[in-house]
């Protein structure tokens, strides 16, 4: 039997094709748009707006056909986009700008989302390597992750691959990284904190396992150890890992404010969103009771009850640098073997605020001997 690609270049060849609109039926389908416009594009006809086009083209390459030869210079070929998930609004945010700065350069990318229990990345990576793609980027890979084995990463080096990761670090890898200072961020977040007047300062992150995790922790206890009195064994306790995510953040706050912390430093918006969650179920209010810092300022922050102060990753420029990374490799220019630090930005809404002092206990006035009150005559 003919493979699909056979199949296709044949029936694009054919002046009368009994299937082909079966074909554009599913192309269609998948580009999401009517078979009229699956026609106009595979005849190279004029009509078609570029990002209509290049959906046509992006689902011609998923679905497996061949192009046919006077579309073939539009395409480079494909690269594998690998994200740990779609529920935290940073990780769509990194795929949309990385298929934005791949079309000029005639790459599409195909898109791969982790879920709990779904395929897992190395599965991911055999698919796309069927699909004999240039290049893979990863985002928030198992490169950072310290206790997964990252010989894998050589494997794909060794064929050659060209690969390029983000947000994540391992040593002994000799390929780009693209990183935000975690560092930076944790410090950025606890100085806006100390500044308002707080000074008990509670830590909400990931497991440790995670390379950023471990570099925020590092950042927030430098911080804490700098512009605070509060003694190095006590931050340990004013620390809480936890499961990234909403509840996740939620639990790990309702513990913090039993401990007395008034504000909140979080690994991520989510994170964030939880903490408020909890502040409010106990009564308390942000940011008049607690204050909440969240980090990635993904995308709908701004429009939350109260707006979060969070600090920004800068997701432009590190996906344009990762994708220019990528292409530079692709093209026999590899980049040096290293990891590129890109500085966040602390962004100030409404989560944060000046923390409410306490009263002092007043003090009693030292007894002093009575002595007779003067009396004013009184008129007869």
């Amino acid at each position: 039997m003919e493979g699909l690609a056979k199949v296709y270049a044949r029936l694009c060849r054919s002046a009368k094709v009994p299937h082909m609109r079966a074909r554009l039926s599913d192309i269609a389908q998948q580009a999401e748009v009517s078979e009229a416009t699956v026609s106009r594009v595979l005849n190279d006809r004029p009509g078609v707006a570029p990002e209509t086009r290049q959906a046509v083209l992006t689902a011609l390459d998923v679905l497996g056909y061949e192009r046919p030869a006077r579309l073939r210079k539009r395409s480079a070929g494909l690269v594998g986009l690998v994200v740990p998930e779609l529920d935290n609004p940073i990780f769509p945010a990194f795929a949309q700008i990385i298929e934005s700065a791949l079309a000029p350069t005639g790459y599409t990318p195909v898109l791969c989302t982790q879920t709990p229990g779904g395929v897992r990345e190395d599965e991911y990576v055999e698919m796309l390597l069927d699909r004999q793609v240039s290049g893979i980027v990863f985002v928030s890979g198992l490169h950072a992750d310290t206790a997964a084995d990252h010989d894998r990463y050589r494997t794909l080096l060794a064929r050659p691959l060209p690969i390029v990761m983000i947000n994540g670090y391992a040593p002994g890898i000799p390929a780009p990284f693209v990183s935000c200072d975690d560092r930076e961020s944790a410090e950025l977040a606890v100085a806006h904190l100390v500044a308002l007047g707080h000074r008990r300062i509670g830590l909400i992150t990931g497991p440790d396992r995670f390379v950023p995790v471990q570099r925020k922790v590092a950042g927030y206890k430098a911080a804490m150890g700098r512009l605070t009195d509060i003694a190095e064994d006590e931050l340990t306790e004013l620390t809480e890992l936890s499961l990234f995510g909403v509840e996740g953040g939620e639990a790990a706050a309702g513990r913090l404010i039993e401990r007395g912390v008034t504000g909140l430093v979080c690994g991520s918006d989510l994170m964030a969103l939880g903490a408020i969650r909890a502040a409010r179920q106990r009564g308390l209010s942000v940011p008049g009771d607690i204050s909440v810092v969240g980090y990635d300022d993904s995308p709908l922050m701004a429009f939350t009850d109260p707006p979060l102060t969070t600090v920004r990753q800068p997701v432009a420029a590190m996906a344009v640098a990762a994708v220019r990374a990528l292409v530079d490799e692709i093209n026999g220019h590899p980049s040096p073997n290293s990891e590129y630090l890109f500085r966040p930005e602390l962004v100030v809404r409404g989560s944060t605020a000046v923390t409410r002092p306490v009263d002092p206990p007043k003090r009693q006035r030292p007894a002093t001997p009575s002595s007779p009150t003067p009396s004013l005559p009184i008129p007869a």
